[in-house]
């Protein structure tokens, strides 16, 4: 997952793109990016880390302009971040080009051979947003005339995307001298939203990747970019929309609601705080139902995303709700975890437990998914050790059995605790007293119900059906396979750093 910002404004435009990844930071912490315009040029600044460490006031007063748009980067499945690959990418023919992108591509290596091979285009990272930007390139060049744009000619371009690309996209692009284009995947799988502030000099248009970053800047959030849609704004402030798919339908990512986007989003009509209320009462039915005979003194949620679920739970269970958690905010991310030692020491780092509130006590831990198991089963051994009778653990969403290929950085298959393992192995594995998962038919309810519109979602990573129809058995071992050099990579590398320090202090 990644964050993505679009802005054509009246003023100055580089406070606002930044303080916009302030607020979608959680979507993405590996680097972040920044490019204005003014007129037909561009200014851009980008680079690894927190959005706060990457920009410094030289670096702001340098990107000036009334245009912009700006990434934050969560790396996808087989990538790690190098100052390569981070965005927005920028391409200079047949137009200047700029590009933020959310989302994965399913068939990155045949569109590389295309635009090889038929484009005469050369892609320069293993990034797929490069190689949707160059796909987008060539569009534009085919669609023009006289290499003259409009907003037909553009949307014409994202309609040759659509029939190219496979895939979960979101895009924000910048075309020098014309001005904010954004579109969306003909599924709808990542979520994108536009709002609009009126001023005395003429209206103002946001684009993002969550409906958050319109509140907290001033814009009035107008509605969600449809499954498909193209979107296009001059630098006059002018704004065209038109449908560029064939046959679009909207599958929102149901992950996004589980863990993904903040509680205080609204995705594609659908309230994500609503939604997590909502999955907090299912699990007390489902608990009442068939776990009736467990005592649970207390209800406990792992910090953060978990709360609103665990307080409504323990609502509609009418057992005490207590933070016996404390999250540490301030702690640095921590630079390479290879090993399960260093993995729990990263948990007790970040989590606290608060004694009283386990002591003598049956409880029940919320958490929002159980993907590794690792963080799970070190939080049930704090709790064991903090004076915990018995440790139940309810999980908000299903078991987590298939990796996820449209923009999630998931583990490989053998690393997913549930995969192959029922309920009961899986509670060993995290060695709690008793496991409780929500059902996906459940989930989909809860979600759905704050928008009967939305009827479908992609819900790959607990059922294993991809919606895009294309993903086999092969592709899915060629993505691990690739995770896996990747991992072997970083582990080489830590042994090389460890190495050197041993060095360094002998001699």
């Amino acid at each position: 997952m990644c964050g993505i910002l679009g802005v054509v404004a009246r003023t100055p435009v580089n406070q606002l793109l930044y303080d916009g990844l302030l607020v979608l930071q959680h979507r993405g912490q590996d680097a972040a990016g920044i490019v204005t315009a003014d007129g037909p040029m561009f200014h851009m600044h980008k680079g690894g880390g927190m959005v706060r460490d990457v920009f410094r006031t030289r670096n702001m007063r340098s990107l000036t302009g009334h245009a912009g748009i700006a990434h934050t980067r969560y790396p996808t499945a087989g990538s790690a971040w190098s100052a390569a690959e981070s965005q927005p990418f920028y391409v200079n023919s047949p137009f200047g080009i700029v590009l933020g992108h959310n989302g994965n591509l399913t068939n990155t290596e045949q569109l590389k051979s295309d635009l090889f091979r038929q484009d005469l285009r050369h892609v320069n990272t293993n990034s797929d947003s490069e190689v949707l930007l160059n796909v987008l390139a060539h569009e534009l060049q085919e669609a023009a005339n006289n290499y003259k744009l409009d907003p037909a000619t553009i949307f014409k371009a994202v309609s040759g995307v659509h029939r190219r690309v496979r895939g979960a996209y979101a895009v924000v692009a910048m075309i020098a001298g014309y001005g904010v284009l954004a579109f969306r995947d003909p599924y709808g799988i990542r979520p994108l939203v536009f709002g609009r502030m009126d001023t005395g000099h003429g209206p103002e248009y946001l684009v993002a990747s969550e409906s958050v970053a319109l509140d907290t800047l001033g814009y009035q959030l107008v509605r969600d970019v449809a499954p498909g849609e193209a979107i296009f704004i001059d630098l006059d402030g002018n704004f065209f929309s038109q449908q560029c798919a064939d046959k679009p339908s909207l599958n929102p990512c149901i992950f996004e609601f589980v863990y993904l986007a903040r509680p205080d989003s609204v995705i594609d009509g659908i309230s994500v705080y609503e939604t997590r209320l909502r999955m907090g009462e299912s699990l007390a039915d489902k608990i009442s139902r068939e776990y009736a005979h467990l005592d649970i003194d207390v209800v406990i949620p792992i910090p953060d995303s978990s709360r609103p679920a665990a307080m409504q739970l323990s609502k509609q269970l009418n057992v005490p709700y207590r933070e016996g958690f404390i999250k540490n905010r301030y702690i640095g991310r921590t630079f390479i975890m290879p090993g399960q030692a260093t993995r729990r020491k990263s948990v007790r780092q970040k989590l606290n437990a608060i004694g009283m509130e386990f002591k003598g006590k049956n409880v029940l831990l919320v958490d929002d998914s159980i993907v590794r198991g690792t963080t799970s089963r070190e939080i049930v051994q704090m709790a064991r050790e903090s004076g915990a009778r018995k440790v139940f653990f309810a999980s908000a969403a299903p078991p987590v059995r298939y990796p996820n290929v449209y923009g999630i950085d998931m583990p490989t298959r053998e690393e997913l605790i549930a995969n192959g393992r029922t309920t009961d192995e899986i509670a060993r594995e995290i060695s709690c007293d008793q496991l409780i998962y929500q059902d996906l038919e459940a989930l989909v309810r809860d979600v759905s119900s704050v928008n009967p519109a939305v009827t479908s979602f992609e819900t790959s990573c607990f059922s294993g059906s991809y919606i895009t129809g294309d993903i086999t058995p092969q592709y899915l071992d060629d993505v691990e396979a690739q995770r896996r050099i990747k991992d072997e990579d970083e582990m080489s590398s830590v042994t090389q750093l460890d190495l050197g320090l041993e060095l360094a202090e002998q001699g």
